[in-house]
């Protein structure tokens, strides 16, 4: 895939909203006790999934090796989530 400047603001609203739902939503409260069942909150992995600086490298990466192996798939699924976080912050952004 192309990264054109479209493609990469996608990309990047997506693994945001990606982020957002691994280390912060209730969704993900699930996840988030199962790896510190196994691993404690004050382990680096435990650390990993609450930090949205490291959890946004690994995803980001994720989502930029998507694009090179999957482009098509990559980008739906980007799309659909650069679309929810647009919703999430424009909500924010509406309610203050």
């Amino acid at each position: 895939m192309e990264i054109t400047a479209v493609n990469f603001i996608i990309l990047a609203l997506g693994a945001y909203r990606m982020t957002h739902i691994i280390t912060t939503d209730a969704i993900a409260d699930g996840f988030r006790g199962w790896v510190w069942s196994k691993f404690g909150p004050t382990t680096k992995i435990g650390y990993l999934i609450t930090c949205n600086w490291c959890t946004g490298f690994w995803v980001s990466l994720l989502f930029v090796a998507g694009a090179s192996i999957l482009p098509q798939l990559t980008l739906v699924v980007s799309l659909v989530l650069a679309i929810s976080a647009v919703i999430g912050l424009l909500s924010a952004l509406v309610e203050r």
